[in-house]
């Protein structure tokens, strides 16, 4: 993934990660497949760096579940950003405790590969 791709993800946008998920199948033999996990972006760190982040959350099962992403992975295949709501913290972190679900002031709709 590029750094021009790491632009389009912001605190509170709504995306789609796809990640390359390497395992076994019955026989022993590797495989690889495309697991998409999708969520809110809740926090990015180190923008710059070569180990920056971003953490996305969502909620499943009324269970919620965090997955820390390095941008620089090559095992990101695509990021699809569905929606991006407007949002006044840099760190979304008051959405662990939050009991009701975030009210989304939709900005715009993006779809990019």
């Amino acid at each position: 993934m590029d750094s021009n791709q790491f632009e389009l993800i912001k605190v509170g946008a709504t995306i789609k990660v796809h990640q390359k998920i390497k395992e076994l199948n019955a026989k022993g033999e590797p495989k690889e497949r495309v697991q998409v996990f999708g969520g809110m972006v809740i926090a990015r760190h180190r923008k710059i760096s070569p180990s920056a982040t971003f953490t996305v959350r969502k909620i499943a099962s009324g269970v919620g579940v965090e997955k820390i992403f390095p941008v620089h992975s090559p095992s990101l295949v695509k990021i699809e950003v569905l929606k991006q709501a407007e949002v006044r913290k840099s760190k979304l972190y008051y959405l662990r405790s939050y009991k009701k679900k975030l009210r989304e002031k939709i900005i715009k709709t993006v779809k990019k590969a």
